[in-house]
């Protein structure tokens, strides 16, 4: 344990982004994951809310598994909080693959009780960690048992979930949706996985050939992941003119690397907007297909996080209109890469990045020009609640319907709120007492990721 500390300690001196603003405690006093939990700032934003949100483990073998390949044990289900706390209200966003889909669990069902226990008003602790167990289980073979209320027809049902080792499937619902205006695409992209680059190119592709005139990318429930991804996704959308020669983002470390990258030994250089496949999932280095639009609308939400934001970020950098509709994401113009030691990977902020345009102060998110109050980024666009009562790539869906009316020059509906988030952490890391809309996607998807290769 000693010798693990004594590890964390050094690492995090060395590259952690704020490690001027760590205390410095006797390493013999506290256990790995306790002493690790210690090593950030405290520091809060202007905003009131925390500096770091992001510093957590994973196993090494559960991360490679998610990480490269999508694979985690569940049902196949995105679950979204309309409200945390009771009387609560956890429905679904959309389904996957495996268990949730053989149950044909439907968007905007609503949980009324798992394993027999009230999810909408008991509020004891031993009840909270009982249902967010079932919610998220362990392991592969677990059973529990859901009753799901559908709140356009008012109808109940039971169902039976055995969880599996169950496969993401980032990129979704890929279409062309004809307009007096011309063709306008739709892409549903959750995560910025290894998997999804070859999913993106042919997205991409299709789209190129239907052809289009404008992009909807929902990235509402998209927590983040590479960067690369994000910046191959970019340089797809805006095409070779306005990105020839510009960054995609530039690192920036703590004030003990100014200009080597400590983590590869390489000099600082800006990462570029990606011409051809990294490699992650499509053979590498093949063109990418282009869509060369001047501007993309942006489906957003409390979880449109990290890489996701820095594909908003990086294409206003370039001078490409961003129209934003939904609700302000969580600010995190930072990223890691990540530590394995011991069979523990460690995620830990080890840099800030920026745009072309110098810019990447956005630690409160960005938000649609509507939105209430005054906090985050404003973006052109409107402030549009989640909604429940649509299929995701639903032209009728609320934020698709605005997207489409900003298109005719049509005013924003009257702003709605921030809109429930995403909730796919596992049972031990969920705060039920958190304000809604914060309660976070499988936390390294919300950090820019690099692999150290």
């Amino acid at each position: 344990m000693l010798s693990q500390n004594n590890w964390l300690r050094s690492w995090s001196n060395d590259l952690y982004l704020w490690s001027d603003e760590i205390v410095d405690r006797d390493p013999a006093n506290y256990t790995t994951l306790a002493f690790f939990d210690l090593l950030k700032t405290t520091a809060r934003t202007a905003s009131g809310s925390a500096k770091d949100k992001f510093h957590f483990t994973y196993a090494t073998t559960e991360w490679l598994a998610l990480s490269q390949s999508g694979v985690s044990a569940g049902y196949g289900v995105e679950w979204a909080v309309v409200a945390s706390l009771p009387p609560r209200q956890i429905v679904v966003a959309y389904t996957e693959a495996g268990p949730a889909v053989a149950a044909n669990l439907q968007r905007g069902e609503v949980v009324q009780t798992i394993d027999g226990i009230d999810v909408v008003s008991v509020n004891t602790q031993a009840a909270v960690d009982a249902f967010v167990a079932g919610l998220y289980p362990d392991q592969a073979g677990e059973t529990h048992v859901f009753t799901l209320r559908d709140p356009r027809t008012s109808s109940v049902r039971t169902v039976t979930l055995r969880s599996e080792n169950t496969t993401s499937r980032p990129v979704q619902n890929v279409k062309a949706v004809a307009t007096a205006a011309g063709n306008v695409g739709y892409i549903q992209f959750n995560d910025h996985l290894a998997t999804a680059e070859q999913e993106l190119v042919a997205a991409i592709d299709t789209l190129r050939k239907a052809p289009i005139t404008d992009l909807v990318l929902d990235v509402r429930y998209n927590g983040g992941g590479y960067l690369d991804i994000a910046s191959e996704l970019a340089y797809m959308i805006a095409g070779t003119v306005p990105t020839a020669g510009q960054p995609f983002e530039s690192l920036r470390f703590n004030d003990k690397h100014p200009s080597i990258n400590p983590v590869t030994g390489a000099p600082l250089t800006p990462v570029p907007f990606h011409t051809t496949t990294r490699g992650f999932s499509a053979p590498p280095g093949q063109p990418l297909p282009t869509l060369n639009l001047s501007r993309v609308f942006v489906l957003t939400g409390p979880n449109t996080c990290s890489a996701s934001e820095s594909i908003i970020n990086s294409l206003r950098g370039v001078n490409i209109q961003v129209i934003q509709i939904g609700s302000t994401t969580c600010g995190k113009p930072y990223g890691f890469y990540p530590a394995d030691n011991c069979g523990t990977t460690y995620f830990t902020i080890q840099f800030k990045t920026v745009n072309a345009a110098g810019f990447g102060d956005y630690t409160d998110g960005f938000a649609p020009m509507n939105s209430f109050g005054a906090g985050g980024t404003r973006v052109p666009g409107c402030a549009v609640a989640d909604d429940f009562t649509h299929a995701l790539g639903d032209p009728a869906e609320a934020r698709f319907a605005a997207a489409l009316a900003y298109r005719y020059g049509e005013s924003c509906p009257a702003p709605t709120g921030f809109g429930p988030s995403s909730l796919t952490k596992p049972a031990s890391e969920v705060s039920w007492g958190a304000v809604d809309g914060v309660i976070m996607k499988s936390p390294w998807l919300q950090n820019r990721s690099l692999s150290s290769s």
